[in-house]
């Protein structure tokens, strides 16, 4: 090797910035700063002085105006290698002042100390030298007449080599003496190329017990009797590197000899009542055994809930209706306790806003049905997590296997096919945006659907996002900007969350194309922070914003707390020092809700009205809450359907006003699955069902008549509107109309009218011109075309044969569509409309008018 030449240091600004300029990578180096105060140096030559404001400690050392006098320190490295010297100083002259640095009396060059402007501005320098492991003295000697500076303090880094290779899979894991609270494991050993320093042994996710990296079976001894388990081991190296894991061993714990049943539940009240709804809440039972396994919820004589929360909302219910409610508590050996106290409670009346859904019906039989995106048309595409299929699904539940994504494969666990968004421009570009694993990385892929045909292939739009058998996250969605956000969990290196140059742990924000947003918070940073939006994640998966277009994000916690959060641009949410509200907080975002690991589990969030819905899979149950008024918090969570359809994966909004629901409930754990039992349900908002938009000209799905087409007067545009009419809305502040082309499955926007008062329930035949429409009490309309087209009823004028149109009605939850002028488009309008809506209804119509 050739002999390092001599170094000459240069001038860095301040501490912070020298050492700050370095870029670590996505397995951080282990690093050790350690400090010298220069009064507490070996001094010739020099004088401890504190005369000049600034210094750290109690002093510096003022060298003597003499060539040879010197500062010595002990440095005591922990470790031989590269370390980086750092001092300290001030320099009131014009002059440098340079000095000679030795370590151990081997030089090592000179360092300069220009001149700082003031004696009590203090900047460093730094050095770089190789220095022995223990004590190692650094000597810094004036070299002119002038002497040396006012030495501060000298501050040793070392950073040892990076190792980014990570352990192998352990193997042969294995299951014995399993009993009902325990069982033993053993494993062959993981290799690496530094060292095994630990594993864990997880379930799902979780960490049952952590054991070091000599040890290859361990006992875990916290198990609960006749419960099933799949367990699986990964190893970690010193620097933090997580092996993928082991294989999966699979097992259900015997029932124990307790026969003690659970304390019955006190306190059972209502907390809540709506016209189709009731909220109970009881006090948590106790047991000898230590775990209550669920609470079982009787309307009468039927079990119509089960939860493992102290707290339900029994939904489906008729208004008006005294309904008694009772609860028991089970434990894992079955052992049920008596009835608690029993409530009777009536509904309310119909009618009121409130954001409570019901069960509507059964969609679709799907596998494992992770995310959910709907077309302009109302067909919705759906992923299937361990197929790796796409499925075209309508509304009806016809189902259509469009095609496999190329490249995704499984991780045995949580990987597979996962998130879905469809572009915002999908009627002029047709693509769809895809989160999977692949062979070596987790990815984000955009493929094309033209309606029909679903792209053989796939084109690449952010790689690298380490993956593992848990934490993957795998949530995208389109944000009201236009940009791609996508949940990343932190692939079990829980280091990765708060390494800003790790894609993993993070919510990302990208540009359609794959790149970086130039206002994304730390894109002046380079590398892999270019894409982050927030950061300290241990594995979000659910995405959705606010009336106010506030960004909120659910995720999974470790032991301890799962979190709603809402996230701000640039923010650290903890992970890993602080779970939810546990652990060392200070300084990190707080999240708005935190639920026990045991009872939530949140994947898929959406967002209707400023009501919040999380799809719950530890807890099998529909979390729903209301943003408050300021939209800096959220109200009493209701929990839904506790118990009914299993783990719920997904909930998104409906185009027609609804929710679906994906249940999970079979997780295979890779595979292909041979049997679909997991359903696609829809929800519904109750009081609705006079809600519908008719017209009397023509009815639902038939021909819509010439006068009110091009066939008209031969002329494209400025046609007599038809007459509508529409019954109430629940809560209703205001209504808007929405008239688009939507043949072949597109959406070409045709006329839009909003602003509507909530008091109106027609429109008449023939609507005069104008933004703001004629005698329509501040109602607003714009269409496609310019000049006199573009503030009039544009009606059909495709040419050819029949077309298919809608006329949509949204129920508004305001007077006043927010951001729209004039200058507005039609699909800004659309868009704004969307945003203010809480349900919509459709009437279809048919045309094959030309002009």
């Amino acid at each position: 090797m050739a002999p390092r030449p001599p170094w000459r240091a240069v001038l860095a600004g301040t501490a912070v910035a020298a050492l700050g300029s370095t870029v670590v990578s996505p397995v951080s180096a282990f690093a050790a700063d350690t400090g010298y105060e220069s009064e507490n140096a070996t001094i010739s030559q020099g004088t401890v002085e504190s005369n000049h404001a600034g210094y750290s400690g109690t002093g510096f050392v003022n060298f003597d105006n003499v060539a040879g006098s010197y500062v010595e320190y002990s440095v005591n490295a922990a470790q031989a290698g590269t370390h980086t010297l750092t001092f300290r100083y001030a320099n009131g002259t014009t002059d440098n002042r340079p000095v000679k640095l030795t370590v151990d009396g081997g030089d090592k060059g000179t360092v300069d100390f220009p001149g700082t402007g003031a004696w009590t501005t203090w900047k460093t320098v730094t050095a770089t030298v190789q220095l022995t492991a223990g004590v190692n003295k650094v000597r810094t000697t004036a070299t002119t007449a002038n002497g040396g500076p006012n030495a501060d303090k000298l501050t040793d880094t070392f950073t040892a080599p990076t190792d980014g290779e990570p352990p192998s899979p352990p193997s042969n894991l294995k299951a014995s003496d399993i009993l009902p609270t325990a069982a033993t494991f053993s494993w062959t050993a993981a290799t690496d190329n530094v060292g095994v320093v630990r594993y864990e042994i997880n379930r799902g996710g979780n960490i049952l017990k952590t054991v070091d990296g000599t040890t290859t079976s361990a006992t875990v001894d916290n198990l609960t009797p006749n419960t099933a388990y799949d367990i699986s081991v990964g190893a970690y190296d010193a620097a933090g590197n997580p092996s993928q894991q082991s294989n999966v061993v699979t097992f259900t714990t015997p029932p124990s000899d307790d026969t003690t049943p659970p304390t019955v539940p006190g306190n059972l009240r209502t907390t809540g009542v709506t016209a189709n709804s009731v909220s109970l809440a009881w006090n948590a039972s106790t047991d000898n055994g230590g775990t209550i396994a669920g609470y079982d919820v009787y309307q009468g004589t039927t079990k119509v809930a089960t939860t493992t929360s102290p707290s339900t909302t029994v939904t489906d219910l008729t208004p008006n209706t005294s309904y008694t409610f009772t609860v028991k508590a089970r434990d894992p050996d079955g052992n049920s306790s008596a009835a608690s106290n029993a409530v009777t409670v009536k509904t309310g009346a119909p009618g009121g806003a409130g954001g409570i859904p019901e069960y509507d019906k059964d969609i679709a039989k799907v596998d494992l049905g992770w995310a959910v995106g709907f077309l302009p048309n109302g067909n919705a595409l759906v992923t299937e997590r361990d197929r790796f299929e796409v499925l075209l699904v309508t509304p009806s539940g016809q189902k259509t296997t469009l095609g496999k994504v190329p490249g995704a494969v499984t991780t045995n666990g949580e990987g597979g096919l996962l998130g879905l968004a469809i572009s915002p421009n999908w009627a002029a570009d047709h693509a769809i945006y895809l989160y999977h694993t692949a062979s070596a990385d987790n990815r984000i892929v955009k493929m094309t659907y033209d309606g029909t045909t679903l792209s053989s292939t796939s084109t690449p739009v952010l790689t690298g996002i380490a993956k593992n058998r848990y934490h993957n996250g795998g949530r995208i969605r389109f944000g009201p900007d236009g940009k791609l956000y996508a949940t990343v969990g932190d692939a079990k290196n829980s280091d990765n969350a708060q390494n800003k140059s790790s894609l993993n742990g993070k919510i990302l924000r990208l540009n359609p194309d794959g790149s970086a947003p130039s206002d994304n918070p730390f894109y002046a940073t380079g590398g892999n922070a270019r894409y982050v939006w927030s950061y300290g994640h241990r594995n979000p998966q659910g995405l959705a914003w606010d009336s106010r277009g506030q960004l909120w994000a659910a995720e999974f916690g470790e032991s301890s707390q799962d979190e709603l959060n809402l996230i701000q641009k640039g923010g650290n949410f903890g992970w890993p020092s602080c779970e939810g509200t546990q652990g060392s907080c200070s300084g990190f975002i707080a999240p708005k809700k935190t639920w026990p690991t045991s009872q939530a589990g949140p994947s898929g969030v959406e967002i209707v009205n400023d009501w919040i819905y999380i799809a719950g899979v530890t807890g099998q149950q529909l979390f729903a809450t209301q943003i408050n008024a300021a939209g800096t918090g959220v109200g009493t969570v209701s929990t839904l359907f506790s118990g009914r359809w299993g783990r719920l994966r997904s909930v998104t909004r409906t185009p027609d006003g609804g929710l679906w629901l994906t249940s999970t409930n079979n997780d295979k754990n890779g595979g292909t699955p041979s049997v679909l039992d997991n359903v696609i349900v829809r929800l519904k908002f109750p009081g609705g069902s006079g809600f519908k938009l008719t017209s009397s000209a023509f009815a639902d799905n038939a021909t819509i008549p010439d006068k009110y087409t091009c066939a008209g007067d031969g002329t494209a545009g400025q046609d007599p509107s038809p007459p509508l009419a529409w019954g109430a809305a629940d809560g209703a502040k205001g209504y808007a109309v929405v008239f688009a082309d939507v043949a072949g499955g597109g959406n070409k926007l045709h006329w839009a009218i909003w602003d509507v008062p909530a008091a109106t329930r027609s429109l008449p035949e023939g609507l005069g011109a104008g933004y703001t429409v004629p005698d329509r009490g501040g109602a607003k309309q714009k269409a496609m075309g310019s000049g006199a087209n573009a503030q009039k009823f544009f009606g059909p004028c495709p040419g050819g044969s029949s077309h298919p149109y809608t006329f949509t009605l949204y129920a508004l939850n305001t007077a006043t569509v927010p951001g729209l002028t004039s200058a507005s488009t039609m699909a800004q309008i659309e868009t704004a409309i969307k945003g203010a809506s809480t349900a919509n209804a459709v009437l279809r119509g048919q045309s094959g008018a030309a002009a």
